[in-house]
This record gives structure tokens, C-alpha cells and sequence, in this order.
């Protein structure tokens, strides 16, 4: 038995499955060597590149021995000949976003997303396009609009998958009904066989091409009519429907869904469909999912391009991780139907929804127009990663997350699988593709347990029985792959698994690729990730343990990182719909610079076989250094898997009780130094003044030479601030300075100010954070401002306090620690007012960090005051000024995306009339990260990502709103541009402040 193989053992029997061990240093050299000696120009072996490849959407965990990224068909031929001559595997692979393990391997695998990812050609007489593989489905889609088409299928991971990946599953999503699977949309194919043939198919002669695998259907047409096609979703097996002669042998149609056994794609024609030009979206509620199961016959029988089935526990997990506004309004009932009509005439189309609800036995509906029903949508694409967890927090598997029977059975179906479920003591929660009849769904396998993968066997082949009694699929869409292809002879008859082999060999006669899916399939239990590491037993911690509490993950670092199931949202555009993650992967285009790549290094290093069970390996230093901790991944990965706090909990474990990088002292205690600085600016902003001393201190600091070392104010705001509460003759309670408010809201004793203002004065305390107060106090000068003309009382704390972010961005998290009890003790001892944040990474921290690593019941409070100025303002009801004859390119800190939000300051900013453009994306400079020695580059490149563009097609005139301090620094630095605060932009048309309350940042 050769490290590429693993033992198969009888279906359904207690198996001590082996894991995959990483290839051999020996074996990884040879390998390179040829790929180098092949001419490859771009292919990597490096120990954390193919640990950041060693998983997909999966479960599974194999280590390649080398990734390489193909530039044209040259190059994968060059690929397949090293492969011949060193019998080394190949595995095709796109976004790796597949959820049954195919896209991974132990050989060589082709990474098509990197340079073969071209739209060649848009054809609209012929509504076609011809693509590489590794062209994202988003940019088919958004290359197709342009000429008012559309690629039909679109699975839920159309952000980020590839059309070669949705070839290589034969891909639906939820408007296969309307458009037809990935099969029915392919006009041909352009393949390379394994012994480098390259052949074009398009379903006309077909046969001649292929004379044996022609006599072999011949000879078993009994089997394939009888076996195979039978409803749209039965995706298990190979397609062999297509080669029958009344199909016309068409063999390009049978080669989608073989999931890279039978050859590599080059190139594909794929239809492209007209977009009806009505779009109305009907939400059903029922009691239960089987109820809305038992309905889909009667939703049939309506034109719907989607019928997709939802449970309420979905909404609920989102409603736990992000509050109740992240849900919109939904019909009564615990399970729903989502169901999507389209026509070209708008009145049939209503009447159509009014129909379809009249029929259906829901008991609660809602009929909602394309900008209504998309946060739906949205929730319902998230799915995968909203079901990951249980609710009591246990990790729910993929592996049963695909099975499909007839339509017209699915109600009893999911009847018999719930019961199974629980006879197996398991959960999972369903939802998925119902008017196709395809499930999806998680199960809690307890895989970190003794005999979990014994229990994962004996569900999946039990529930395998089950499906095949429905005349289903064990698979729907998804592939077989190493998740199921062990499940087939539950399906298929002896004489269809033989098939099966006999074509794959055909094709493939010395195994080398895909191997270990579908035919021959290694045990569904080998190689399963979570099962390397048990939880909190496997990576010693320093004597004082973890400096994050993991409250969520039950206190266990490796369990936090296993939060990454690998659906690959961090892989997508999301700066192109205004989210964030994740800023290094789009800079970079790098699996390892990917919140998901991160991940799977963090869990080899857990496991200790690829990575050493170090917190100081060089792997994990090398995944984590361009990540800009901008917390996206937190809040937009569907998995809340949190790269932030990982990166700062490693950074602490390993240079605990060591000598740091400079950068981590300078920057690190940057507030602390800003204490000293202040007093001293004239001096301390000589560094910038004085080129060679500026160097040297850059150098001295591991700051990069090209960067601006900011300012020191003279005047810091807590001064000015004492200055004239002192002079207005009240201090607060304790002693805090503070000013009476005597502006709109007091003076709104009329009606005439906005809903909510009374007359009665408020109280604030403004948290004068470290960047504003040292470096910008003009932002908290206009803060105050704001809150006086809102009729506000101000006070500050008297002590300069600190959230203790840099300390954390650096990982000296004890430091942090003893930075945020005293700010929170500060905090806590001015009552109940609300606490207003200027500066958002500061307020985030305020809000959520300070919970995660105190855990303490006066953290807890202090977060619950906090409020951003836009919040609050909207929250009293501030009339804001019109500021219609304006416009703005309006960058928002990811720290404030992340964990506030941004709804606020696009109400705020929508009633003042402003004309906005909101970017998505990160700045790029992302706190200390883009200031240190070997990230500019990194940083630049993410600015351009979006806001560096948008600042420069933007007129002279326009305002370019940036909260955040970083934010402002990323635009002084690589721009001509002034980046303005919220606070200053409303203050802008209130009264200019007299000479003696105007504060100078001059040094």
C-alpha cells in the first residue's frame, strides 16, 4: 500500500480509517524538480501553500505534494507529462469550494483560478460565451449583463466558484428549475485527455472519437437505462444517460459531473440565457419543513425558476450572531418556501404569485418585489455556513449535505431522515433545494470523539439505504467525491459500479487522475481534518493559558480554528458589493493569504503533521503576516470564523516572555509613547521634518522608509477640552470635564426639530481615544460641536485612557489586558450615559473586543453604552443640516463594518441629502499593519482594490468621508486627497467656533 492509497474496509463495518500523511520531503523535491525542469513558471511547494491547499468545502484533509497555476494548455500538458513519468496524481481544481472533497489531493493539483480564468469570448447572436476554467461565475455573469444575458445556474457560491468547478459537480443552485442544470448549459468542451491528447467536444461525433467507450455503452444499455437519469438531481455516478444512442452519444454532456477522473478542461462553451424582465420573489410559512416539503408537487405546477426550503433555526443562528435587524420580516411559521417567478409581462406575473398562494397550504405568506426579497436570498446563500454549528456550539459536518430524491417524495423523505437523524442521536438542520427535491443539511458527526467516525459510517450508509429506497441520489449537485462515492453501491447494481470502473479506465488506465473518488473510492471516513486534533489537547499554552477567552468554542483554540468549513467566502469580490473580506487574498490572489488558507494552516499546526505543534512555526508566521486583522472574516464569514483574534492569540503564545519585533514596541505602545510625545511635539515631529533622522528612526522602528511618520499634536484634546469645561465653570460628577449643550435639541420647543428631539437636555460621555486625541483632535472638537448643537452635555474622562487595540494587533494581549481594565474602569464609573465613539477601530473594541478577552460584567456594560455618533444622533433624533449641494466617496473603517455596521451612517448621511458613493473594501493601511517593513506593497495594492480608484474618479469637489484615522493616513499618503471625519462634515454648517474654543493641531 503506497501513501496515495488508503484501506478500504467492508461497507458499513468499524473502521480505524488511516489519515493521509504529507507527502515525503523527498518525494516534494522530486516533484518540484521536475515541474521546474518542465518549464512551469508558476507552481509552489512550499510547506505552508500546500497546507493552506490541503482542504476544500470538505471535511477531508490531504496534503499535495506541489500547486501549480497554469497559464495556458501548454503548461497542463507539461503538468500531465511530469505526472506520467513520476506516476504523481492530478486534481483539477477551481475555487475549492466543493463540499465532497474532490477538489483536493495527494498528487499535483491545478489551481485554474489564478491565470486560466478568462472570459474569451461573449457570443450574443449565439447567447454564448466561451471561458476557462477557472473563470468565476460572477464574472461570467457580470460580462453576460452587459449584453443583457445571464449564465442560468447559479449555485450559492456564485460569488467565488469557478465554471470549471461547476462542470467538474455538474453544479445547480436554486435556479436550475428556471435554467437548467450546469449540463443542460454547456454547448461544448475543450478537454485534455491524460496522455496530453487535447479534443474538442460538442455532441456531434462524439462516437468516432471514442470507438471503445461507444461498444462499451453498447454493450450495457440494460444497465444505463434502467440505472441512470431517472430525475434531474441524480448526480451520483457518471452520466452515462448521455452516451445512449437516443441521446446521441454525447459525450460532452457525460463528461460533466466526472469530477476530474476522465480529463482536465481547458475550455468551455456555456449558454447564456435572457433575464425575463419581471422578477417576483413568494415567501411561504409552515409549521415544519416536511410540511413545506409535502407542497413542492403544487409549486410545480407554476413557472418557477427557484423553490427553495428554509429553516426557521437558519434565521435564528443569524439573529444570535447579528441581532434581530439582520433578518428581515418573514411570514409566521418554522419553516418556509422561497419561491422565485419571472415573466416578461409584469400583470401575468402578479397574478401568477397570487395564484401560487392560493394554492399552497402554507399558513402565512409574503409576496415581495427583487429589493424586498435579497436579504433573503441572502440569508438563504449563507446556508452552509449559518448551519455549521449546532446550537449548543458542537461542529456540524458536511457528508450527508447532499442527497436528493423525486420531488414528489421529498416530504416523506425528510420525514424518515429526521427520524433516522435522531435515532442516530444526531442534529442537523435541513433546507436546500426542495423544488428539485435536493437536500442540504450539516449533521453533528462527533468526530472528535472516540468512534465518531464510526458513527458518521454507520449514519451515512443507513441513510443511504434510505435514499435509494426513495429512488434517490445520495448525491444532488454537489459531486460524490470522498464523501459518498463509498455510498454508490447502495445506489447501483454490481453491473453499474462495474461500468463505472470500466469507463474510468478508459479514460484513465493508470489511476492517476482524481483518484480515490468514485471508482474505487477510498473509505468516507479517511482523511477527515477535525478528527487530527482533539480539542485543547494536542497545543501546549504558555502556564497563564489563552489570552482569548473563546467563549464561543468552548474555551479551545482548536476548536476555534476548525470554525473554517471552507465555503470560501473570503475567496470572493467582496469590495465589489460592499463588504470587506478579505482585503489580503484580493490584493494578493493567494489561497494562503485567504481567511480560509489562513485557517487551514492554523489547523495543520494543531495536528502537528504537515506543521509543528509550535506556536512559533515559521508556517503559521508566514499565513498570518500580510493578514490586516481588519475583522471581516468575524462578521461576513457565515462561519464567524475570526482570523483577528487568532493571529493576535499566536502572536502572544510565541513571543510570550521574548524579545518582539521592534515594531511590536514602537507601534504596539505607540498609545503610551503618544503620552511622552505630546508634550514633546516640536521635537518628536522632527523625524519627519529632518529626512536622515526620519530614516533612521523608520528604520530603527521597522517602519517602511516610504510611509509618514504622523504628527504629534501641541494642544491634545483632553487638554483643550479641560481647558474650556474649566472655563464653563462644570465638571461632572467625579470630577469628569464637561459642557452643557444649549443647541437644536434644546431650542426645539416648537415641533419643528426632528421626530424625537425634546427639549429635555441629554448627557454623553465622549470617549477621547488615543488617534483622535494625540494625532486629530479637531474630530473630537467637532464632535463636540455636533453633541452641544444636539443639546447634549459632554464629558470626558478625566484620565487618558486607551481601548488597548495596538497592544492586541501586536499580541501582547496581558498588556491589553491591564490597558482595557483601566479604560473600563474608567468607563464604567460614569453611570449609565452613553458612551460615543469618534474613532471606529476604537469603538469596535470598545464594543466587542474588551467582552472577548475581560469577559467581565462591567466590559459587558461598558459595550452596551457605546454608540457611534451616527447611532446616536439618529437615536435622539439630531436634525441634521442639508448638505444636498454635496458629494462624498464615503470609505467606512472595516472595523466599523465589521462590528457596528454601517446602516447608521447611511441613514444619517441619506437625511442630510448628501450624494454618496459607499465603497466597500479596506483602506489598505488597516492600523499598524501597512506602516511595517514588508507590507507596503500589500497595502497599496489593497487600496486599489477600491478606494484609491474611487478617489481618483471622483471631482475636485467631492468630500472623501473617512472615519477612521488609519483610513485618513492610507489617503495622505498615496493620494492628494483629505480624508474628512463624519463629525467635521455635519459641523460644517453650524457656526465657526470663537477663537478661544477652536483648537490648533499645528506642533
Amino acid at each position: 500500500m503506497t501513501s496515495d492509497t488508503v484501506a478500504r474496509p467492508a461497507p458499513g463495518h468499524p473502521v480505524a480509517a488511516p489519515d493521509y500523511p504529507a507527502p515525503a520531503p523527498e518525494r516534494v523535491a522530486e516533484v518540484a524538480e521536475a515541474l521546474a525542469a518542465a518549464g512551469l513558471r508558476d507552481f509552489t511547494a512550499d510547506t505552508a501553500q500546500r497546507a493552506a491547499y490541503s482542504s476544500d468545502g470538505s471535511l477531508f484533509r490531504i496534503v499535495p505534494t506541489a500547486v501549480v497555476f497554469p497559464a495556458d494548455e501548454a503548461e497542463v500538458a507539461a503538468v500531465l507529462s511530469v505526472a506520467r513519468v513520476l506516476e504523481v496524481p492530478i486534481t483539477s481544481r477551481g475555487a475549492g469550494t466543493t463540499l465532497a472533497g474532490n477538489a483536493i489531493g495527494p498528487g499535483i493539483v491545478l489551481d485554474f483560478s489564478r491565470h486560466m480564468k478568462a472570459v474569451r469570448e461573449i457570443l450574443p447572436e449565439e447567447r454564448a460565451a466561451w471561458v476557462e476554467p477557472g473563470v468565476v461565475h460572477a464574472e461570467l455573469q457580470a460580462r453576460a449583463r452587459a449584453h443583457g444575458l445571464r449564465f442560468g445556474p447559479d449555485p450559492s457560491t456564485h460569488t467565488r466558484c469557478t465554471i470549471g468547478g461547476m462542470i467538474g459537480n455538474n453544479a445547480c443552485g436554486p435556479r436550475a428549475m428556471g435554467y437548467g442544470r450546469t449540463v443542460d448549459n454547456v454547448l461544448a468542451l475543450r478537454v485534455m485527455l491524460l496522455d496530453g491528447t487535447v479534443v474538442d467536444l460538442d455532441g456531434a461525433a462524439d462516437a468516432d472519437l471514442f470507438p471503445r467507450l461507444h461498444a462499451l455503452v453498447g454493450e450495457n444499455l440494460g444497465t444505463i437505462r434502467t440505472e441512470l437519469g431517472h430525475f434531474s438531481r441524480q448526480v451520483s455516478g457518471y452520466a452515462l444517460e448521455n452516451l445512449l444512442p437516443e441521446h446521441g452519444f454525447d459525450l460532452r454532456k457525460a463528461f460533466v459531473g466526472s469530477e476530474g477522473t476522465w480529463g482536465v478542461i481547458l475550455a468551455a462553451k456555456m449558454r447564456l440565457v435572457a433575464d425575463p424582465a419581471h422578477v417576483t420573489t413568494v415567501v411561504l410559512g409552515y409549521p415544519d419543513m416536511p410540511s413545506a416539503a409535502d407542497d413542492v408537487p403544487v409549486l410545480r405546477r407554476f413557472p418557477v425558476t427557484a423553490c427553495e426550503g428554509m429553516d426557521r433555526r437558519m434565521v435564528d443562528r443569524l439573529i444570535d450572531t447579528k441581532g434581530p435587524d439582520a433578518v428581515p420580516p418573514m411570514p409566521a411559521g418554522d419553516g418556509w418556501m422561497i419561491v422565485e417567478l419571472a415573466s416578461d409581462d409584469a400583470a401575468a406575473l402578479a397574478a401568477q404569485a397570487e395564484e401560487l398562494v392560493a394554492a399552497a397550504a402554507a399558513g402565512d405568506s409574503m409576496i415581495l418585489g427583487v429589493g424586498d426579497a435579497e436579504p433573503i436570498w441572502k440569508i438563504r446563500a449563507d446556508g452552509a455556513g449559518l448551519v455549521s454549528r449546532t446550537p449548543d456550539g458542537r461542529d456540524a459536518h458536511a457528508g450527508w449535505e447532499d442527497s436528493a430524491v423525486p420531488p414528489e417524495r421529498l416530504g416523506d423523505y425528510l420525514r424518515e431522515l429526521m427520524a433516522l437523524l435522531e435515532e442516530h442521536g444526531l442534529w442537523a438542520l435541513p433546507y436546500g433545494h426542495f423544488g428539485d427535491g435536493c437536500l442540504h443539511m450539516r449533521v453533528d458527526f462527533p468526530l472528535d470523539e472516540d468512534g465518531g467516525r464510526q458513527a458518521m459510517r454507520d449514519f451515512m450508509f443507513a441513510a443511504a439505504d434510505l435514499v435509494a429506497r426513495y429512488g434517490g441520489s445520495v448525491s444532488g449537485e454537489h459531486g460524490d467525491g470522498r464523501a459518498r462515492g463509498e455510498l454508490l453501491p447502495r445506489m447501483y447494481s454490481p453491473a453499474a459500479i462495474a461500468l463505472f470502473a470500466a469507463v474510468k479506465h478508459l479514460f484513465d488506465p493508470r489511476n492517476l487522475l482524481n483518484p480515490g473518488i468514485m471508482v474505487d473510492p477510498d473509505p468516507l471516513d479517511a482523511g477527515i481534518r477535525v478528527a487530527l486534533a482533539r480539542p485543547g489537547d494536542l497545543l501546549p499554552v504558555r502556564p497563564a493559558g489563552l489570552g482569548y477567552g473563546f467563549a464561543h468554542d468552548q474555551g479551545d483554540f482548536t476548536t476555534a480554528v476548525h470554525r473554517c468549513t471552507g465555503v470560501g467566502k473570503c475567496r470572493a469580490d467582496s469590495a465589489a458589493t460592499g463588504g470587506v473580506m478579505c482585503p489580503s487574498y484580493q490584493a494578493t490572489r493567494d489561497e494562503l493569504h485567504s481567511t480560509r488558507g489562513r485557517a487551514r494552516v492554523l489547523q495543520e499546526m494543531v495536528s502537528g503533521d504537515l506543521v509543528d505543534t509550535d506556536w512559533r512555526a515559521p508556517e503559521v508566521h508566514e499565513a498570518l503576516d500580510l493578514c490586516l486583522s481588519c475583522k471581516a472574516c468575524d462578521s461576513e464569514c457565515p462561519t464567524g470564523t475570526d482570523m483577528a483574534a487568532y493571529k493576535a492569540e499566536v502572536l502572544h503564545q510565541a513571543y510570550k516572555g521574548r524579545l518582539r519585533p521592534m515594531d511590536h514596541y514602537v507601534l504596539g505602545w505607540l498609545p503610551w509613547l503618544s503620552r511622552v510625545g505630546a508634550p514633546l511635539a516640536p521635537l518628536a515631529n522632527l523625524t519627519e521634518r529632518l529626512p536622515v533622522l526620519g530614516r533612521l528612526a523608520k528604520k530603527v522602528a521597522g517602519i517602511d522608509a516610504r510611509r509618514r511618520i504622523p504628527a504629534f499634536t501641541r494642544t491634545t484634546f483632553t487638554r483643550w477640552f479641560g481647558r474650556r469645561s474649566d472655563g464653563a465653570g462644570r465638571r461632572a460628577a467625579g470630577g469628569s470635564p464637561r459642557f452643557g449643550g444649549t443647541g437644536a435639541a434644546a431650542r426645539a420647543t416648537d415641533g419643528s426639530g426632528a421626530a424625537g428631539v425634546t427639549q429635555r437636555t441629554r448627557e454623553v460621555v465622549l470617549f477621547a481615544d488615543t488617534w483622535s486625541n494625540f494625532f486629530a483632535p479637531r474630530v473630537l472638537a467637532a464632535a463636540v460641536r455636533v453633541l452641544l448643537d444636539a443639546g447634549v452635555d459632554v464629558r470626558v474622562i478625566p484620565s487618558t485612557e486607551c481601548c488597548g487595540l495596538t497592544w492586541i494587533s501586536t499580541g501582547q494581549l496581558d498588556l491589553a489586558k491591564q490597558v482595557m481594565g483601566s479604560a473600563v474602569e474608567a468607563l464604567d464609573a460614569t453611570c449609565d450615559v452613553p458612551i460615543i465613539g469618534i474613532e471606529p477601530s476604537c469603538t469596535a473594541t470598545l464594543r466587542d473586543e474588551m467582552g472577548k478577552l475581560l469577559g467581565t460584567s462591567a466590559a459587558a456594560r461598558v459595550a452596551a453604552r457605546t454608540r457611534t455618533l451616527a447611532e446616536y444622533l439618529l437615536d435622539i433624533g439630531y436634525p441634521v443640516p442639508d448638505l444636498s449641494d454635496l458629494t462624498a466617496v464615503v470609505q467606512p473603517h472595516c472595523h466599523h463594518s465589521a462590528v457596528m455596521g454601517f446602516a447608521a451612517d447611511r441613514e444619517l448621511l441619506a437625511r442630510t441629502g448628501i450624494t454618496t458613493r459607499v465603497l466597500g473594501g479596506c483602506c489598505g493601511l488597516a492600523g499598524n499593519f501597512g506602516v511595517v517593513e514588508g507590507h507596503y506593497e500589500t497595502s497599496e495594492a489593497v487600496g486599489e482594490l477600491a478606494l484609491l480608484p474611487a478617489v481618483r474618479e471622483a471631482p475636485a469637489e467631492a468630500i472623501v468621508l473617512a472615519d477612521g484615522y488609519s483610513c485618513r493616513t492610507q489617503l495622505a499618503d498615496l493620494s492628494d486627497r483629505k480624508g474628512v471625519h463624519l463629525a467635521e462634515l455635519l459641523a460644517w454648517r453650524l457656526p465657526a467656533p470663537s477663537p478661544e474654543n477652536s483648537i490648533s493641531e499645528g506642533s
